[in-house]
């Protein structure tokens, strides 16, 4: 899970709630007495027979992330958040075509640079109160506002000028310039009721968990660092109908409990995502159906350009050389990924193999590590402790012991990480996941969320008043006013061009996300190349 040039201190969980898996704050008691908040605080989702019956469902990251669509980046919360809440246009979780969620139709004029859309008639909130054109001004002003920073104004800001209401159920949204991306960016802009979260400190309960969406499935309880409830809301009346009464969703992060809650005789769930690779063929005979997609996941690296002698490009370029990829890919990830050869994976449609590719090489290392001065490196890996990551990390360390650095492994819970990012705090270099796919698949997107001037992760780097950096960023604007396809794709990978070399916050490979379920149990799952799991279109076999 990044974005921004000087953005105004916000709170830490704000800031947290981007990284995929990162943590807020629990739910205080408080929550519980929120207008429009769970119902229960002690439901399991358990119980209920044949079709009636609880969708356990077990996902391995937190779920004690940010639940503010605007904000958030945190797996689960993201996952829950598709089930919960209806943008003007959802997109297909595998194709990410966009489909009229709580507008009637999808623009024909995809170059327009106005868009009208009609809110489908009938359509409620979870608490029964109509949506409205207000409710989706609502959140469009929110993210366009230049005093309030979202992650999802990295998504909008460069492109769309306004969303007006037209009437009580008709709005437009104004752009800056013809923007076709923009269609399938709009189911990261969930509309949300305005008379919920518009009181004061409403966008506080939503970091914490409050959810009140349109969607298939309203939330029951929740309860970070445990489980999340679900039910089917019986007044929806959009395209994407609940198939399951009862959801339960656990947050399991250790492999092995999640792997042991979906098998045996006594598996307590129907399907988990983050699957370890190891554990493939023993599921496999257990009659479980495992599948993965291959997409942007990736581990990367990210280097405090602030702290020497991260600021030399050299040193940030001969730590990636000098790690052995191939034997990472085979060894960590069972096969199950590919050295990286560019900022996007082979898969993306605007890949181009990157004009600096590290392809193992210890000698090329230790020339560029005595060519910057550098003698007697120690190191510090700062990592998330999510489980492939983890299993990543003692190659890295002996491939960098191997050139003469000097390196000790620090994985810990995700939340601690990046709150120490948040408080600033000094580091050498950061080991995490990331996935981009989580928001499209549109290279714009990825890399601004990544590379963007308003980006949390430039922040996190220390990078963006570097020379190197202000020229990007003015590419990258200059790419995405483009109006041409073709041109712009070439003007895409130019600029990724320097990424790689620049190495400042950069993949080493990218890898498959396995998920796995019983077929005998439920039927229409597809297993989605990033994390979290989809049931819109699922139901019980």
């Amino acid at each position: 899970m990044r974005d921004d040039v000087t953005i105004p201190d916000v709170p830490a969980p704000r800031r947290r709630s981007f990284l995929t898996g990162a943590a807020a704050l629990g739910v205080g008691a408080a929550l519980a007495g929120c207008s429009a908040g769970p119902e229960s605080t002690n439901d399991t989702g358990s119980g209920g027979s044949g079709k009636d019956r609880t969708l356990t469902a077990v996902i391995g990251y937190g779920n004690d992330g940010s639940w503010d669509p605007t904000q958030t980046a945190s797996a689960f919360s993201m996952a829950a958040n598709n089930h919960i809440y209806e943008g003007l246009l959802d997109t297909d979780p595998i194709t990410r075509v966009p489909y009229p969620a709580l507008a009637t139709a999808v623009p024909k004029d995809a170059h327009a640079t106005t868009w009208r859309f009609t809110l489908r008639s009938g359509a409620t909130f979870h608490d029964g109160r109509p949506v409205t054109a207000d409710d989706v001004v609502f959140v469009f002003d929110r993210i366009l506002d230049p005093k309030t920073q979202t992650l999802a104004k990295g998504f909008f800001e460069s492109w769309l000028k306004e969303a007006r209401k037209v009437d009580a159920h008709t709005v437009e949204l104004v752009l800056k310039f013809p923007f076709p991306d923009g269609l399938a960016r709009l189911t990261l802009a969930k509309v949300m009721p305005k008379h919920v979260f518009s009181r004061a400190g409403a966008w506080d309960d939503a970091i914490k968990g409050l959810a009140v969406g349109s969607g298939p499935y309203r939330q029951t309880a929740h309860h970070p660092k445990s489980n999340t409830t679900f039910e089917a809301f019986a007044a929806y009346n959009g395209p994407r109908k609940p198939a399951f009464k009862r959801m339960n969703w656990l947050t399991i992060v250790d492999a092995a409990p999640r792997v042991a809650k979906i098998s045996g005789t006594d598996a307590g769930a129907q399907i988990a995502d983050n699957i370890p690779y190891a554990n493939i063929p023993r599921l496999e005979q257990g009659g479980m159906k495992v599948a993965g997609g291959a997409g942007m996941n990736n581990l990367f690296l990210m280097f405090n350009t602030r702290h020497k002698p991260f600021d030399d490009v050299r040193v940030r370029q001969a730590l990636h050389y000098a790690i052995d990829t191939e034997k990472m890919v085979q060894v960590a990830l069972k096969g199950h990924g590919r050295p990286a050869s560019s900022f996007l994976n082979e898969g993306n449609p605007s890949y181009r193999r990157a004009r600096t590719v590290y392809g193992y090489d210890p000698e090329k290392a230790k020339a560029l590590l005595k060519a910057a001065g550098v003698r007697d490196l120690r190191i510090e890996i700062l990592a998330v402790n999510v489980s492939w990551i983890v299993d990543c990390l003692p190659t890295i360390k002996s491939s960098w012991d191997a050139v003469g650095v000097r390196t000790t492994l620090a994985p810990q819970e995700t939340t601690a990480v990046f709150t120490k990012m948040d408080q600033k705090q000094d580091y050498q270099v950061v080991a995490a996941a990331s996935n981009p796919n989580q928001f499209g698949l549109d290279a714009d997107l990825i890399m601004h969320y990544n590379y963007g001037p308003q980006n949390l992760w430039m922040r996190y780097t220390r990078w963006a008043d570097d020379p190197v950096a202000k020229q990007l960023f003015k590419d990258m604007d200059r790419a995405t006013r483009e109006p041409d396809p073709a041109r712009k794709t070439a003007m895409v990978q130019d600029y990724i061009d320097v990424v790689a070399e620049q190495a400042v916050l950069y993949p080493v490979v990218h890898n498959e996300l396995m998920t796995a379920w019983d077929p005998r149990k439920l039927t229409g799952i597809r297993a989605q190349p990033y994390p979290g799991i989809n049931l819109l279109r699922a139901t019980w076999a």
